[in-house]
C-alpha cells in the first residue's frame, strides 16, 4: 500500500456523508446548515503543505460548501454534480494527472464510478456497506466527525510524508 500512496498528488472528497455526518439541517427561513470537523480541515492543510492538492466533487449545491472550501484553501469545487465521472476526466486532463495520483473518499453509489478508477479508493464507516468490495480502505471513524483526518494521516504517514509537515508541532520528536 505504500507505494501506492507515495503516488498520491490529489485527493477528492464528497461532501454530504464525508466532509459532514450527512445530514441536511434547515434554519427557519430554510438556509442549509451543515457541520464540518476541524480535525478534518486541518488533516486537509497538512495534505497541502505537503504538495498534495485537495479537491471537492459533490451531488448536491450549497453556499455553505464554497465557504468551507474558501477556509481551506481549496479551489477545486464542483457542486451540483450528477455524473462525477465528468468532472474527475476533466481534473485528470487539466492536472495532467493519472488516476493511479488520484485518492477519493466517498459514501454511496453515487460515487462508486470514481471509486472505481482512482488509485486509492476509500469509503468513511459509516458509507454504504455495499461499496466495501470496491475500495482500497473504509475509515474507521464516520462521515463528518473525523473520517477525512484519518484519510489525511494516512496518506501522509503511508507516503512517508507525516514528519515533514509535522516537525514543527512535535519539535523532532518522532511518533
Amino acid at each position: 500500500m505504500e507505494s501506492r500512496l507515495q503516488k498520491i498528488r490529489l485527493l477528492l472528497l464528497d461532501v454530504d456523508g464525508v466532509m459532514t455526518d450527512g445530514r441536511i439541517v434547515y434554519d427557519e427561513r430554510g438556509g442549509e446548515i451543515k457541520a464540518f470537523d476541524v480535525k478534518d480541515g486541518h488533516g486537509i492543510k497538512l495534505l497541502q503543505r505537503a504538495g498534495i492538492k485537495v479537491g471537492i466533487i459533490t451531488g448536491r449545491q450549497s453556499p455553505v460548501v464554497d465557504v468551507r472550501a474558501g477556509e481551506l484553501d481549496i479551489d477545486i469545487v464542483f457542486q451540483g454534480v450528477k455524473d462525477k465521472i465528468v468532472p474527475y476526466a476533466q481534473l485528470l486532463q487539466s492536472l495532467g494527472l493519472n488516476d493511479d495520483e488520484v485518492a477519493y473518499v466517498g459514501d454511496d453509489i453515487v460515487d462508486l464510478p470514481v471509486l472505481r478508477r482512482v488509485g486509492f479508493a476509500v469509503t468513511v464507516a459509516d458509507g454504504l456497506a455495499d461499496l466495501h468490495p470496491f475500495v482500497d480502505y473504509v475509515t474507521i471513524r464516520p462521515g463528518g466527525r473525523g473520517a477525512v483526518r484519518e484519510v489525511c494521516d494516512l496518506l501522509l504517514k503511508g507516503s512517508g510524508r507525516w514528519a515533514g509537515v509535522t516537525e514543527r508541532y512535535f519539535g523532532g520528536v518522532a511518533v
